[in-house]
């Protein structure tokens, strides 16, 4: 066992090399499966790619898409979308009822959908009559509670992964 005082005998870079050691024995990633590693490298270039190529997409969407269009799935589109979002919510309610781990997944899928519901009634709205009613409604209903859901995901994740604030890199 070391002592503080053979610490204090040890260089600074002596003392850091013991640092990066001892950090490496705690590190999870630092034995894993190199077939977990290659399978985790595969999922990054996927996800690097997709990116890439949704920017690119993006761009093209951008410049190439009418300023104006009329759609006739208009209702369709809306009430389906909140009958997603009430089913969040059910779904969401139900786990809180019942302490299911799966309401950490549940308040992110909820917390997620507001923030569309949001963003598309906003957009949307703009240059309209019902512009004011969508902004405050998002800014004063939806995005707080986007905000709760997502806390309180955190605070779940940390509590059922045993991981205190000050320790948890995510």
């Amino acid at each position: 066992m070391i002592d503080e005082a053979e610490l204090r005998r040890m260089s600074q870079h002596e003392r850091m090399r013991l640092q990066r050691a001892l950090a490496a024995l705690d590190d999870p990633w630092a034995h894993a499966d190199p077939r977990a590693n290659r399978r985790r490298a595969v999922a990054l270039v996927v996800i690097i790619g997709c990116c890439v190529a949704l920017a690119a997409w993006t761009g093209v969407l951008a410049v190439t898409l009418p300023g104006f269009y009329r759609a006739g799935g208009w209702r369709g589109a809306w009430v389906g979308f909140d009958i997603a979002l009430l089913a969040a919510f059910a779904a969401t309610g139900w786990a809180a009822w019942r302490r299911r781990q799966v309401l950490i997944i549940c308040l992110v899928v909820l917390a997620t959908l507001l923030c569309c519901d949001a963003w598309f009634d906003v957009v949307l709205d703009a240059h309209t009559s019902g512009f004011w009613l969508s902004l405050l409604t998002a800014l004063l209903v939806e995005l707080p509670l986007a905000a709760m859901a997502m806390l309180g995901a955190r605070r779940l994740l940390r509590q059922t992964t045993g991981e205190s604030a000050g320790e948890f890199r995510g």
